[in-house]
């Protein structure tokens, strides 16, 4: 390389070398002039924020089933619905189910603490109240119930819960059931419930072992997500000592009915 080559390659250099530095000095001078900083300011963290975010109150009343099945004989009507309210993780459950057939029939009523033990499962226990009433009469057994709430694989809903009667008679109870969506307003629910006890109790008609299964479909149509009338059917089977106290009683051990009935939530 001549001489006269290297001294213009050098000039060069040093000209490009000068022009990046005076960029360099000048670049705060221009961020400064901006509007705003090329990147948005985040608000300071504050501890506890998300629990206090948690903290808010949230409340739910539904009526799963609320229906009547006419029959020959008469028309039974049957209830099934609960009140929560609460927060994401801890929530207070007051739950009621009953039938009544010509002025008699049974209620039960649950009182319950809930605590969120994982993304979908919900721990349960506090107190229930049996009553069966008919002919003037009116009886009641308190008692214990531990149990589950839980949403398991395909939102199939299960809940599995035990009582403990003031006596100390075990019983145990499983619900599940499945919302089928034919379309955004038509849902199919097929539903299950299946109880068992372990001493046998005549005067509530429950006999040790398996007492009974319950398989129901119903067809609901949401006239708004709120008012959802539906029609279905529903058969029940008892076994064992408990279909015997049935029957003893003049009851039916098994039945299949064709069920009217409305669901409502707020």
């Amino acid at each position: 390389m001549t001489s006269a080559s290297f001294t213009i390659t050098t000039g060069l250099m040093l000209r490009r070398l000068s022009l990046l530095l005076a960029l360099v000095a000048l670049s705060p001078t221009a961020w400064a002039q901006t509007e705003a900083p090329p990147f948005p300011e985040y608000p300071d963290f504050q501890p506890g924020a998300v629990a206090a975010a948690d903290q808010h109150l949230y409340s739910l009343a539904l009526i799963d089933l609320l229906e009547v099945a006419p029959t020959a004989a008469g028309v039974p009507a049957r209830f099934d619905g609960f009140y929560r309210i609460g927060n994401d993780y801890t929530r207070f459950y007051l739950k009621t189910e009953g039938e009544v057939e010509d002025g008699a029939g049974d209620a039960e009523a649950q009182a319950l603490y809930s605590r969120l033990v994982g993304a979908f499962t919900e721990v349960q226990a506090g107190v229930r109240l049996e009553t069966a009433f008919g002919d003037g009469a009116l009886r009641a057994r308190p008692g214990l119930a531990v149990g589950l709430e839980a949403l398991a694989p395909y939102f199939f809903e299960a809940e599995p819960v035990l009582f403990v009667s003031y006596k100390g008679d075990v019983s145990a109870r499983f619900t599940g059931s499945y919302d089928l969506l034919i379309t955004q307003r038509l849902v199919l629910q097929p539903r299950v419930e299946a109880n068992a006890a372990l001493q046998r109790v005549e005067d509530w008609g429950v006999g040790s072992g398996l007492n009974d299964v319950e398989l129901g479909l119903r067809l609901r149509y949401e006239i708004r997500r709120e008012i959802a009338p539906y029609v279905g059917v529903n058969w029940r089977n008892q076994f064992g000592s408990t279909a015997d106290l049935t029957r003893a009683a003049g009851g039916d051990a098994s039945q299949a009915l064709l069920v009217f009935g409305i669901r409502l939530f707020r």
